[in-house]
């Protein structure tokens, strides 16, 4: 695949140029992408404009130790348990359990809620898609669809030229949509999209033969090896790009 050609897709999108298409829709969509994502990514702690170390900024987007049990422990118990005793109700039951501690905890310490209420939902949303068909493996099937939905989003907008990357990093640095006229950072932010689907469309790869198969204990191990080791390398990676696109300059 080439990364697209900047004349070419000046003539294909409208709003290079600033200048609204009929009735103005285009902008105002793009605006309003680029601000949630931009806003998604500044709450997770990656905002380029801000000077804060590539180490920083990925512990912050994992959401530091706390972040990192509430990912793991319930996938974690879930794949021991099973593997141990092969009983569903019970590794389902302490998974949940354990997304449910994670959100109370959060609750009582009036912290954001959002990863571990997605978590618990998640992990709830998934036991009960388990429980109903029986088998232990449908409890990764929430994941696979979260996994495409996101692949596909990152792949289309790199290929239709409107990089989800350089929405959210328009829209933290100031510049809209003003990107899309610097065939570097076009490139750059192509890339970088491709990067993130490769990615998702790689646990999808390597995950769905071991559910075909219902290989529960290697299908929640290489979710857990497919997780966060491979998402904080991708992370600092897009971070170190975003930086070196956008220097700080010194007064």
């Amino acid at each position: 695949m080439s990364t697209p050609r900047s004349g070419a897709d000046d003539a294909a999108q409208p709003d290079d140029a600033g200048a609204p298409p009929a009735g103005g829709e285009q902008p105002r969509v793009s605006d309003a992408v680029s601000a949630a994502l931009g806003e998604a990514a500044r709450r997770a702690g990656l905002d380029p404009a801000q000077d804060v170390t590539t180490g920083r900024a990925v512990w912050a987007a994992i959401g530091g130790w706390r972040g990192i049990l509430e990912s793991v422990l319930p996938s974690l118990a879930f794949l021991v348990l099973y593997t141990l005793t092969s009983e569903l109700v019970l590794s389902l039951a302490v998974s949940v359990g354990l997304a449910l501690v994670f959100t109370v905890a959060r609750l009582i310490a009036r912290s954001s809620l959002n990863a571990a209420l997605g978590g618990l939902i998640a992990a709830a949303a998934a036991a009960a898609l388990a429980l109903w068909t029986g088998r232990a493996e449908d409890n990764f099937v929430l994941g696979f669809v979260t996994n495409a939905v996101y692949g596909s989003a990152f792949l289309v907008s790199a290929v239709v030229g409107w990089s989800l990357i350089g929405l959210a990093v328009g829209f933290l640095m100031g510049e809209g949509t003003a990107w899309r006229r610097d065939p570097r950072k076009r490139r750059v932010f192509f890339w970088l999209s491709i990067a993130w689907a490769a990615l998702f469309a790689a646990r999808l790869i390597v995950q769905l033969p071991l559910y075909f198969a219902g290989d529960v204990t290697a299908l929640g191990t290489t979710k857990l090896l497919m997780g966060i080791p491979l998402f904080a390398p991708l992370i600092a990676v897009t971070w170190l790009v975003v930086r070196a696109l956008y220097p700080r300059r010194t007064e």
